[in-house]
C-alpha cells in the first residue's frame, strides 16, 4: 500500500485510524439505539470520536499529508465531510480557504459572527449568549448555518444551491430515519456531534492570536503589519494534554502540536509530536496545556464571543498564565465556503 501514501511510515497508522474512523462511526450509530445502557455509552463515544477524527483528517487531506495524489486527498476529504456534516461546503472551498490561513498568516473567515451579533436585535445577541453561557456551542451553529444560506442571499455562490438543497434532503432523510428506529439514539446522536463541536472550538480558541478578517471571495488581508514566519510562530500555540500523554493527544490526532504544524504544513499527524520534541524545548513559552486552558475557556465562555480581542497570555511560569487567554471563537475550517 506504500505505493498510495505520501509517506511511508504513514501506512499503518493510516490505515489503522481511518478503519477506526470509518468502522468506528457505523458501529457507534448502531450501539446509540441498543437496549443496554453501557452499549449506548460506548456507541456514544465512538460517535463522539469518530466524528472528531473524521474533522481533523479533512485537515490532514486538506495539506495532502496522507495519500500521494490530490484527487485521493480530496476524495477521502469529501467523504469525511459527510460523516461530520461539513460536505455542504466543498472540500474545495475548505482547502482553499485553509491554505489562506496558512499563507497570509491570518484566520480569513467567511462569516462575521461578531459583527452579526453586535447588529442584531438585543433579544437574538442576548439568546445566543444565554446559550453559550450553558456550554451550547451557539455560535458553531450559526457558522454553519450560514454556510447554507449563503447560496440563497449572494448571488456569487448561487450555484451552490441545488447541491445544498440536495445534501440538506439527503441529510435529513438519514437523521429522520435514525429518530424512527430509535428517539434515543437520535438524541444520543446529537449529544455526541455536541462533544464533537465542543473539543473542536476548544483547540481553535487558543491556537492563534491572529487577525481575523471576514473575506468572502478572493480579496487579499490587508497589509498592515508584517506577518512572516516570526510573527507565525509568536502568535501560535500549541494546545497539547501534555508531551507524555501519546494516547490522550490523539484525541484530535495530534492537533495539538500546532507551532510544530506550522513550522512544516505538511508533516503527518503521527509525525507532530517528534517534530515538536526536535523543534522546541521542554519549556518552550507557546506551549500551554489542556489543564492551563480550561479555566480560561469556562471563565471566558461568554465574553470571548463579543470580545474585541484576545486577551493577554502571561509568561511561562507564572500561575494560571492562561486566565487572562480570552481566545477566538468561529474561526472553524470546517465553516469556510
Amino acid at each position: 500500500m506504500k505505493q498510495f501514501f505520501r509517506y511511508p511510515d504513514g501506512v499503518w497508522p493510516n490505515v489503522a485510524a481511518l478503519s477506526i474512523t470509518l468502522l468506528g462511526y457505523g458501529a457507534g450509530v448502531a450501539l446509540l439505539g441498543a437496549s443496554n445502557w453501557a452499549l449506548n455509552a460506548l456507541g456514544f463515544l465512538l460517535v463522539a470520536q469518530t466524528l472528531i477524527w473524521s474533522a481533523y483528517f479533512i485537515h490532514e487531506f486538506a495539506h495532502q499529508a496522507i495519500f500521494k495524489t490530490a484527487a485521493a486527498n480530496q476524495r477521502w476529504g469529501t467523504l469525511m465531510s459527510w460523516i461530520n456534516g461539513s460536505c455542504y461546503a466543498t472540500f474545495s472551498d475548505m482547502r482553499r480557504k485553509h491554505m489562506r490561513h496558512h499563507v497570509e498568516r491570518a484566520d480569513v473567515i467567511t462569516f462575521d459572527v461578531h459583527g452579526f451579533l453586535l447588529r442584531a436585535p438585543a433579544w437574538s445577541r442576548h439568546t445566543v449568549l444565554a446559550l453559550e453561557w450553558a456550554y451550547f456551542p451557539a455560535v458553531e451553529f450559526l457558522m454553519r448555518a450560514f454556510v447554507l444560506v449563503l447560496p440563497f442571499r449572494d448571488a456569487r455562490k448561487r450555484a451552490a444551491r441545488g447541491r445544498v438543497l440536495a445534501i440538506a434532503a439527503v441529510r435529513l432523510t438519514l437523521l429522520a430515519a435514525l429518530g424512527w428506529w430509535s428517539v434515543k439514539a437520535l438524541l444520543l446522536y446529537f449529544a455526541a456531534y455536541l462533544v464533537f463541536v465542543t473539543v473542536l472550538r476548544f483547540a481553535d480558541c487558543f491556537q492563534h492570536t491572529y487577525d481575523a478578517y471576514p473575506i468572502l471571495d478572493e480579496t487579499p488581508i490587508p497589509a498592515d503589519k508584517v506577518r512572516d514566519r516570526a510573527y507565525e510562530q509568536a502568535n501560535t500555540y500549541s494546545d497539547i494534554v501534555s508531551l507524555d500523554s501519546t494516547w490522550l493527544n490523539l484525541v484530535w490526532l495530534n492537533f495539538g502540536f500546532h507551532n510544530a504544524h506550522h513550522e512544516r504544513p505538511t508533516a503527518p499527524w503521527h509525525r507532530l509530536p517528534a517534530f515538536h520534541r526536535e523543534l522546541y524545548p521542554v519549556q518552550h513559552a507557546q506551549v500551554i496545556t489542556v489543564r492551563e486552558l480550561l479555566r480560561s475557556f469556562h471563565t471566558n465562555r461568554v465574553k470571548r464571543v463579543l470580545s474585541s480581542d484576545y486577551g493577554a497570555v502571561q509568561p511561562l511560569g507564572v500561575n494560571g498564565r492562561a486566565d487572562g487567554f480570552v481566545g477566538a471563537v468561529g474561526v472553524s475550517f470546517l465553516t469556510a465556503v
